[in-house]
């Protein structure tokens, strides 16, 4: 198993229904600084018109993620299906992982006293089929979770008609959020920074079984 998700963004309304749904879910903290996933809004121009585009975010579960490299205690860890967790007792509060997020998905849950961070709602029997709360939750279908090794589900099923790229892909971490990009070309590129790598799933496959088939010896069960 290797899971990961989609995310369509340009149907995201910014609602807040998944944040409020991960909260629940999960017991996070209330406040704006502790959000195991968030809504980043990016203002730009498309056809030379003021336009924001909305980039729901949360840990991008990297297959090469620098929070696991970087952790003394090994408090992060790659779990079942290549999710990156914290283990809370052994979370001595360095805050190395924090620092070395490209991606600012970790904060500090004072009840702990630990580092948290999303860990793709694993708790929901995601092996039986179970999905993420906020996937469940979102009303404009934004997100879809599933197992990049499984050819018949529904990510990867949308992964090979969609072309999709990463948030800073110049990190190399191997991240497994895919932003999936309008049909229309010319929408696609003004909704877009001139240097982001749009991707198909044959040119990135390989790329991924491959460092997936490295890490998984990694991958607790």
């Amino acid at each position: 198993m290797n899971y990961a998700m989609a995310l369509d963004y340009q149907n995201c309304i910014n609602c807040k229904a998944c944040e409020v749904a991960c909260k629940e879910e999960n017991g996070v903290q209330l406040g704006a600084d502790k959000q195991r996933i968030w809504v980043g809004v990016v203002e730009g121009t498309i056809f030379g018109k003021p336009f924001a585009n909305l980039y729901p975010s949360q840990c991008n579960h990297c297959i090469d993620a620098p929070c696991v490299s970087v952790c003394p205690t090994n408090a992060s860890h790659f779990a079942e299906g290549g999710i990156v967790k914290v283990e809370p007792h052994k979370c001595i509060l360095c805050k190395g992982c924090m620092e070395a997020c490209p991606y600012d998905a970790r904060f500090v849950d004072d009840t702990m006293v630990a580092v948290d961070k999303c860990t793709f709602c694993d708790h929901r029997s995601l092996e039986a089929g179970g999905t993420t709360a906020c996937q469940a939750t979102c009303p404009t279908k934004v997100r879809l979770f599933g197992d990049l090794d499984d050819e018949n589900s529904d990510l990867v099923k949308l992964l090979k008609t969609k072309r999709f790229f990463f948030q800073k892909e110049y990190t190399n971490t191997l991240p497994k959020l895919f932003y999936i990009l309008p049909d229309d070309e010319a929408y696609a590129k003004q909704s877009v920074s001139h240097d982001t790598i749009i991707h198909t799933w044959d040119d990135i496959k390989p790329l991924y079984e491959e460092a997936k088939n490295r890490r998984s010896k990694e991958w607790k069960k």
